[in-house]
């Protein structure tokens, strides 16, 4: 509004101000792509409501009936947790319209928003999987036509030893291990550009110099720095993530523990194993969300009472167990 004139703003418009407000934030790909695909597919359906192309939508046409048919729409094809994130997305946006002053207020307050369920930790099943898994891995059992052990030793051990996401594989430089021998770190860029710095072993030191020979033997002519992507390739190119998947994929596969992953986990099932581990051996909330990343303790508190001595405490106090017992001494 200048002066008492109404300014009509485009809805694209808006949106890409909105991205340009969020530079010095430096989200990732990512999550830039996943917004993207939030704002767009509720556009669609606020067109087709108003009749009017995506491009001739106008801030004024976001009224709270309009944005609660279009979320009505949405959340027939999309899972409650699609439905939660676009709803954020959307109500982000529209804060920032009214902090820009381009909306007088955020109608998402009255578009009801689903209540996702909390997400359930999902390790690796078997309480010697994970041993399994490396003992393969290490032995060359992935079968390849240029088979790399020492590569694939230390992306699972990433996983399974430092909770690292795949994101944060990827994106491992050769400076990312510091320290003197026998107390090196890694120092890890996570989520929302939110730093951690995690403690590594004399094994995983090992496992890493191992693997770093391993590349200088391979690529005898390639030069490495400080910056140099840690983990590569069959090229020598820093490794994508789609080649990362299918490493920890094929590593699952001729381990013979497919049948221990959770559906749907991958890289990730590495991460909450390290996760549930810590919690088992005793570690509080506070150092699990330190170590993991995590920018709530809430989420952090999951591991924990998914696998805490107080909840078996009381299961085995049940009166049953008795009984049980008293069958399996007759």
């Amino acid at each position: 509004m200048v002066a008492g004139i109404k300014i009509t703003v485009l809805l694209l418009d808006a949106q890409e101000a909105f991205f340009v407000a969020r530079k010095p934030r430096k989200d990732s790909p990512h999550t830039t792509a996943a917004y993207r695909r939030d704002l767009h597919g509720v556009n669609a359906l606020l067109a087709r409501t108003a009749d009017k192309a995506v491009g001739s939508l106008v801030l004024e046409d976001l009224t709270v009936l309009a944005l609660r048919g279009a979320f009505g729409e949405f959340a027939d094809g999309h899972a409650k947790t699609s439905v939660a994130r676009a709803w954020s997305t959307w109500n982000q946006f529209l804060t920032f319209c009214v902090t820009d002053g381009l909306l007088e207020g955020n109608p998402m307050g009255a578009v009801t928003r689903p209540k996702a369920p909390p997400s359930a930790p999902k390790p690796l099943r078997g309480e010697d999987t994970p041993e399994r898994l490396l003992a393969a891995a290490a032995a060359g059992a992935r079968r390849a036509r240029d088979p790399w052990p020492e590569r694939d030793v230390l992306v699972l051990a990433l996983g399974l030893v430092a909770g690292l996401r795949s994101a944060e594989v990827r994106a491992l430089q050769r400076s990312s291990v510091v320290g003197r021998p026998g107390e090196q770190r890694l120092h890890v860029q996570g989520k929302g550009s939110r730093e951690r710095s995690i403690p590594i072993e004399p094994p995983l030191e090992r496992v890493i110099d191992a693997y770093l020979a391993s590349c200088a033997t391979r690529f005898p002519h390639q030069r490495f720095g400080p910056n140099s992507a840690l983990l590569l390739d069959y090229r020598g190119e820093p490794i994508g993530r789609g080649g990362l998947d299918y490493l920890v994929k094929a590593s699952y596969r001729w381990a013979g523990i497919r049948d221990q992953v959770p559906t749907g986990a991958n890289l990730h099932a590495l991460r909450h194993t390290f996760a549930t581990r810590l919690a088992e051996d005793g570690a509080n909330a506070t150092e699990i969300m330190a170590l993991l990343g995590h920018a709530n303790l809430n989420t952090s508190q999951n591991y924990i009472e998914a696998t805490g001595k107080e909840r078996r405490a009381a299961a085995a106090g049940n009166r049953t167990y008795q009984a049980l017992s008293g069958l399996a001494d007759s």
